[in-house]
């Protein structure tokens, strides 16, 4: 059984933001405007996708 992912997109940049909020796109992948990544589809994914839910958006989820 294949396992479910998403791809997320930032959209904002880091700037000027709390540390964590930076050290979480950082453990997603992330670091650069308009940089992708696929994700597997799990419940920490999701929550720390929800706490930068303004600085990024899932763009596709598969399987």
């Amino acid at each position: 059984m294949a396992n479910k992912t998403i791809v997320v997109q930032q959209v904002a940049s880091a700037a000027r933001r709390p540390a964590i909020q930076t050290a979480t796109l950082k453990g997603l992948g992330l670091n650069k405007i308009r940089r992708t990544r696929e994700l597997e589809d799990t419940p920490a994914v999701r929550g720390m996708v929800s706490k930068i839910a303004h600085l990024v958006k899932i763009i596709e989820e598969r399987g």
